[in-house]
Parts: C-alpha cells; structure tokens; sequence
C-alpha cells in the first residue's frame, strides 16, 4: 500500500475527530449556558423579583420582610408591596382565593363601610367613606369585578377591577399575586392603582393643603424626610391594604373578627407617622358596628 495515501489517510482522520471533539465540546457548552427547560412563568417572576428585592427585605424601615414602590403619572398613581410572609402557600392560597374573603380584608381600611358579594362571586359591591362611623347611605360604591386569575399549585393570583369610582377616578386595579417561598412562607405582590380626572384632582389639591398637609408616604425624601402629596396617599392605602391582607391571614375565621381588627390596628400603629387616623377604641367601635352592617344591602 502506498505509504502517502495511508498518511494522508491518517491525517485526515485526525482532523475529522478533532473537528467532531470540537463541535461536541461546543454543543456541551451551549447546553450547560442555555438549560433544556427554563420556567418564565408567574411564579417563577414573582420569586426572581422577591430575590432582587432580598437586601431590601432583609433590611429596612418596616422591621419585616417588605419592600414597598409607588409610581406617579399625570393621571394615575400607583403602589406595589412585596413580602414575605409567615404563612405557607396552602393556606394563603386557600385564604384569599374566594371573594367573600375579600369583603373580609377589605372591611379592615378605615375607608371602607360595607363590601357584598354579588352575581355569584362575579364582584364585589364596596362601599367607600369616611375615616369615622357613618350612615351607609352617606357612603359611594365601587363596583369591583372579581377574577380568580389563576389557583395553581404554586402560584395565586387575584384580580379586582373597577372601571369608575367616587368623583372622577377611575380604572381601579387591586392585584394579588401568591407563590411559596422557602421556610414554609409566602412570596406574596400586592398592587394597588387607580387613575383620576380633573374632579378628583381639584379634591385631592383641597384635602393636601388642609387635613392631610402634614401626611406622608413611606419612600424616603431629602433632610430625613418622607414624600408627600398624591404618592403619599396611595403608598399609604397600599400599605393599609397589605396589613388587612396579613392580619386576615392571621385570624381568618370567622368567630376571629376581634382578633382580626386588634391586629390590623396595631400594625398600623408601628408606621403611626404615616399611618395613625383615630384612636384604637373608636376604630373598634367602627368596626364592630360595621361587620354588624354587612347582612345589610349596600347602598346603590
């Protein structure tokens, strides 16, 4: 045999395994930079966000396991709280996926007077008023549709929407979005939005420059301050409605109402600076008289 070809032969076999050696090393490569399944799914965002927000959570002004954002446009504002709470996802999940459960957390704010269930658990019928003891006819109401977006294993999420409210706001949006979390808690986003007109501005322009002039929010403003203005109010609602979100989890049974309010209260107590409105007995006393209301009609 001629010794060339078989050289050649040789060589050219060498270079095919190198160049296969080359192209399995790459394939190995890619596959290890690019998994053959990635979850990109609800869950998984919330809980890449929960981790973004670690540092924040571990440390802050709230002395729990909370990150809270607000936004401002021209006309509409809104307010994102992420925790984690001690609760596990089951029970979470179980807790707050019916619309009756809702009333229940909703009925813990200040503002709210009165909350129904309507059209079978297609909304809620929430009555809207003052921070005091009031008759239910002086009270508006917001019609809220009720979406079980999803109730998975893993993942909640919750939706109440209203296309108009009191004077000219409008577009409601109170989102609620559930995962576990590590240690048998829950990963948890609330986010609270609403958009306004020239009524409900004029309103809110009165209400900032008398009774609510020296309110504030919770993000952090110059010279050790905090914000104010319309920012200070929804980060103030929106934190209002994440403590009744984890009061209720606390007590959500139904002989726990005075559990329930005593620890709403006293949550909100621990942000007084941002959050204190009237005294705990005359929230009580409110309350009670309130919760006794419920078998009643709203107001139309």
């Amino acid at each position: 045999m001629n010794t060339v070809f078989v050289t050649q032969g040789i060589r050219r076999a060498g270079l095919g395994v190198l160049l296969a050696a080359s192209a399995l090393a790459s394939a190995t490569s890619f596959a290890q930079q690019q998994p053959a399944s990635v979850d990109t799914g609800p869950a998984a965002a919330l809980r890449a966000k929960l981790q973004a927000l670690a540092p924040q959570l571990e440390r802050n002004a709230f002395r729990r396991p909370l990150a809270l954002e607000s936004s401002e446009a021209s006309d509409r504002l809104s307010g994102d709280v992420y925790a984690l709470v001690d609760h596990p996802f089951a029970r979470v999940s179980g807790a707050l996926r019916e619309p009756a459960a809702w009333c229940q957390v909703l009925m813990l704010h200040l503002n709210t007077k009165h909350c129904a269930v309507k059209g079978g658990g297609a909304s809620l019928a929430v009555a809207i008023g003052r921070k005091f003891d009031q008759p239910l006819a002086d009270a508006q109401t917001i019609a809220f549709a009720y979406t079980l977006g999803k109730a998975e294993a893993d993942y909640l999420n919750v939706r109440l929407s209203a296309d108009t409210g009191p004077l000219s706001t409008r577009d409601y949006s109170i989102v609620f979005e559930a995962t576990p979390a590590d240690g048998g808690k829950t990963a948890i986003h609330l986010r609270y939005a609403y958009a306004y007109g020239t009524a409900a501005r004029l309103a809110m322009k009165g209400y900032l420059a008398t009774l609510g002039s020296d309110k504030v929010g919770f993000t952090p403003a110059g010279q050790g301050g905090y914000i104010g203005g319309v920012r200070g109010v929804v980060e103030r609602n929106t934190m209002r409605y994440y403590l009744a979100i984890d009061s209720y989890l606390d007590a959500p049974a139904a002989g726990q109402l005075d559990q329930r309010l005593g620890a709403w209260f006293d949550a909100t107590e621990q942000y007084a600076k941002q959050l204190h409105e009237i005294e705990k007995s005359d929230y009580l006393t409110m309350k009670r008289h309130e919760f006794q209301r419920l078998q009643q009609p709203a107001a139309s």
